[in-house]
């Protein structure tokens, strides 16, 4: 029985301790700033959205350059049965010409204007995709962190649910417990082993997503992740709001799809009027002397202008319709984003709002409480005042309270990250070692 007691109570003894293993000491911690630089720099897809952006900003050049003269030579008015002879016919000449569409003035400015817009909107939704990237890379983050406390905790009570089942056992060996108390152990353990081998499973997938995020080999280790502090968000929505419709990409990428859609429409009203092609020909002449008259064969110069005639109505009317359709379109579509993007920052700060609570209440109470009350169950189960079920409730209490604290915490830093991608900016502070 002395044996038997001693055992048990330096098994209880051992329940809030658990000794940090040797991956924990020797793995650095991951840093999150080097994550999303990484991201930034190797992510293929955000190359691609880069290259698209610049190749449209290599267009702008292109759509006010003027076409290429057209250089001319032909031989006019010789014989057909002598074509190389040019001095039997006084209108015979070779010709050399030159010629150069214009278009009517302005149009080449619009057409700039309507490449730079477009190419605005692919820049500022290449910087959309940043913020979306950096967003991902943030929450994967902070879901490993969950995933590695929530590891941390289910080994711990891992640990004390397999002394509680010796416990139990030695209890039922001499008579003082019941076999039921032993099934309940068991049982519990078995639940967390299942929630150990999902937490598992989830930390693989969240691996897998960022090393799919960085570019990297699917099976990179990914090391551990560093305790935060929770930043304070210090700003108003009326403020928030103002900042996204400032700074966001995707505002200022839409609002370059609308210029561009005007400018199409002054571009459109322009068609209206004819585009010019200015020409110079040189004609070279050989003297002709026949019986009835002698030319010397002077050189000619002609110069001359054609432009087409803007008749066809409807298909320019057309093209202005087409072009103030694409800029109602646009408009409404901004307008669109800006509602989301205030839905999206009201909705956030209260969710925000709800998990700092939610960490405040684990920490300043439900956790010391339940502390307490397992604290409490010990002496009790150990003067035979409360049963093995009671002691075991109180074990789990605290262990629930561990892990939702834990989660709102990740909860936080990851509604945190939405916010700033809804912003497009950074809304975090430096974060201080976390205290738990």
């Amino acid at each position: 029985m002395k044996r038997y007691s001693a055992l048990a109570w330096l098994m209880l003894f051992s329940l809030g301790h658990a000794p940090a293993t040797a991956e924990e000491r020797s793995v650095q911690p991951e840093n999150m700033t080097a994550l999303v630089a990484a991201a930034v720099t190797n992510n293929p897809e955000l190359k691609a959205s880069e290259s698209r952006w610049k190749m449209f900003a290599i267009r702008v050049k292109q759509a006010g350059a003027l076409d290429d003269p057209m250089i001319m030579f032909k031989v006019q008015n010789t014989p057909a049965s002598d074509p190389l002879v040019f001095n039997k016919d006084p209108q015979s000449a070779k010709v050399i010409g030159i010629s150069q569409q214009l278009p009517f003035w302005g149009k080449r400015g619009l057409r700039r204007n309507v490449a730079r817009y477009e190419a605005d909107s692919y820049r500022w939704a290449f910087e959309e995709r940043k913020l979306e990237l950096t967003r991902m890379v943030k929450e994967s983050y902070y879901q490993l962190w969950a995933a590695d406390k929530g590891l941390a905790i289910v080994s711990k009570n891992l640990q004390l649910l397999s002394n509680f089942v010796t416990i139990t056992e030695l209890k039922y060996s001499v008579g003082q417990g019941a076999q039921q108390d032993i099934f309940k152990a068991g049982l519990e353990k078995s639940k967390m082993v299942e929630m150990q081998i999902t937490l598992e499973q989830q930390r693989k997938s969240q691996e897998a997503t960022l090393n799919y995020l960085l570019s990297r080999p699917p099976d990179t280790p990914v090391g551990p992740v560093a305790d935060f502090t929770l930043p304070p968000v210090t700003l108003s929505r009326e403020q928030l709001n103002a900042k996204a419709v400032e700074g966001r990409p995707q505002v200022k990428s839409l609002a370059s799809l609308a210029g561009k859609a005007e400018a199409s429409r002054r571009l459109a009203r322009k068609e209206f009027y004819p585009d010019f092609n200015f020409s110079l020909e040189y004609m070279i002449r050989d003297a002709v002397s026949t019986e009835m008259t002698t030319d010397p064969g002077d050189n000619m110069v002609s110069l001359g202008v054609t432009f087409n005639l803007p008749i066809q109505w409807e298909k320019r009317q057309a093209m202005v319709a087409e072009s103030t359709f694409e800029q109602a379109m646009a408009t409404e579509e901004l307008n669109a984003l800006k509602n989301s993007i205030s839905y999206t920052i009201n909705e956030t700060l209260v969710q925000l709002e709800r998990r700092r609570k939610l960490v405040e209440l684990y920490k300043g109470g439900l956790i010391p409480q339940a502390e307490h009350s397992l604290q409490s169950a010990l002496i009790g189960y150990r003067v035979g005042k409360l049963d093995f079920l009671a002691l075991l409730d109180s074990r789990m209490n605290l262990f629930n309270y561990e892990r939702e604290l834990y989660e709102s915490q990740a909860e936080y830093m990851m509604k945190l990250a939405q916010l700033e991608a809804a912003t497009g900016s950074d809304l975090t502070e430096t974060f201080a070692p976390s205290s738990r």
